[in-house]
């Protein structure tokens, strides 16, 4: 198993390569309707787009979990559990 102090790590990597897949897959398919290369350009500019993705992940996910936590609140703490 990781190491749990690898998880931030761990999560960009996947949310980085499941995104940039999936956007790269899509521009790819409007840019270049299916035919024998697709998937040859499609995996290319899904490695060239991860290359990118990964660090912006990196620096985004630390300011998201920041402005979401500005912007919630936490719940009450549970009375009865003080008594």
């Amino acid at each position: 198993m990781i190491p749990a102090r690898f998880a931030p790590v761990l999560f960009s990597w996947i949310l980085s390569g499941t995104m940039s897949l999936l956007l790269s897959g899509i521009s790819t398919y409007r840019t270049l309707p299916p035919h024998l290369q697709f998937a040859d350009v499609w995996m290319s500019t899904w490695l060239v787009g991860w290359l990118f993705a990964f660090p912006a992940v990196m620096l985004a996910a630390p300011l998201a979990r920041w402005a979401v936590a500005s912007v919630t609140t936490s719940p009450a703490p549970d009375r009865q559990a003080a008594d």
